[in-house]
């Protein structure tokens, strides 16, 4: 893959890139719709992501270049960069814009971007690019940041630049995801649990709708402001920060103070979710893969009818896999509206239920799922 990269950046450049890094997209095994409501999730970084290949130049621009999109960009080092339309180059220039306005010196790049996240499918490609991009110029310029300095770094930029209320965990799980463990991350104290998720048996099957999800032209804006109104709701009475503050029990008590009907169907799967994540972590680490199974089917019933995120194709797949004796258990990830599922399938069985599962999904949908078969990668990093 590095020496494929190398040649298509002599040809794009007419020169040698200097540095190649990756940063992986994530999947999140349980916990949605909780990273901005205070809660726990239980991402996990895939061997898919982007690529990065950088080299100096002396023309005292930044160029942005990939063979997944046709846009271009050729842009000056300036004190000050703003968005340019919706063109992909704008989360590595969210990027740049932030690390120039906190007072760093860079330099004129050329840049080749490669991902093999599939676009639009809920993998989180944008924080990948995010990530992958604040790693190579920390390195490259000197710029001290930790990796919780890139994390944050890379959230802003997705909340201030690009303009997307989304919460933390796709950054932090790219970032500091571990080879074959969860991390349990508390999304308001940033404290996480690395969690061995011994698959067993089992592999980690991800099933893209290839219906396209934009997301920030979705309805994701509208969840995070009725958590809002519910948590102001139950403020009233309740001394809590955030709706993840307090368990289903405690919930119940008070849930009467929300007074509408949908608000309350929302807090209900944010509070539920967030137990299940405990439960969840627990069935993993004891190696209850059955148990985990049951959580997952759960947590994919909530978002489908208390927080309606779904869709009738993310409700197809995992029709299916109810049916399917070689399945554990499956969700929809990510967040909603398209985008992909997840299973936990027996690798011995995994040709036959990506056969199955895309005729299955054929005949009601009309078009034709992409199976992937993913192992759970480390995070953003050095090609080597």
């Amino acid at each position: 893959m590095k020496d494929q990269l190398e040649q298509q950046f002599s040809k794009l450049y007419n020169k040698t890139a200097t540095n190649a890094w990756f940063s992986p997209g994530r999947v999140n095994l349980i916990g949605e719709h909780i990273d901005y409501n205070g809660g726990l999730v239980m991402p996990c970084a895939i061997t898919f992501g982007t690529y990065l290949l950088t080299a100096p130049n002396d023309d005292h621009v930044f160029r942005f270049r990939s063979t997944n999109f046709e846009e271009t960009l050729e842009i000056p080092l300036q004190a000050h960069y703003k968005k340019d339309g919706k063109g992909w180059f704008n989360y590595p220039l969210g990027v740049i814009q932030h690390l120039v306005k906190a007072g760093h010196v860079l330099g004129g790049l050329d840049m080749f971007f490669y991902g093999d996240i599939p676009i639009g499918s809920g993998l989180s490609s944008s924080a990948s690019i995010e990530v992958v991009t604040a790693f190579a110029l920390n390195k490259l310029f000197n710029a001290g940041l930790s990796k919780l300095d890139i994390v944050k770094l890379a959230k802003s930029v997705e909340n201030n630049f690009i303009g997307l209320n989304s919460g933390i965990m796709d950054q932090f799980a790219v970032t500091f995801g571990e080879k074959n463990k969860a991390l349990m991350l508390n999304c308001d104290t940033l404290e996480y649990e690395a969690v061995n998720s011994n698959l067993g048996d089992h592999v980690l099957a991800i099933i893209n709708t290839n219906k396209p999800r934009k997301l920030a032209e979705s309805k994701y804006n509208e969840r995070v402001e009725e958590c809002a109104m519910a948590l102001t709701e139950l403020q009233q009475l309740l001394d809590i920060t955030n709706l993840c503050d307090i368990d289903t029990d405690t919930f119940n008590q008070y849930k009467h103070l929300i007074t509408n009907e949908t608000v309350k169907n929302r807090a209900t799967h944010v509070i539920e979710e967030n137990d299940r994540v405990k439960l969840a972590a627990k069935a993993l680490a004891s190696n209850n893969l059955a148990e985990f199974g049951k959580l997952m089917y759960a947590s994919h019933d909530s978002l489908r009818d208390l927080y309606e995120v779904s869709g009738k194709e993310l409700d197809t797949v995992v029709e299916y896999a109810k049916t399917d004796k070689d399945v554990a258990g499956a969700r929809m990830t990510g967040a909603g509206f398209g985008g992909c599922a997840i299973a936990l399938v027996k690798a011995s069985a995994f040709d036959d239920f990506s056969a199955a599962v895309t005729k299955y999904y054929t005949d009601k949908i009309g078009y034709s799922p992409s199976v992937y078969n993913s192992l759970i990668g480390d995070g953003v990093g050095p090609l080597l």
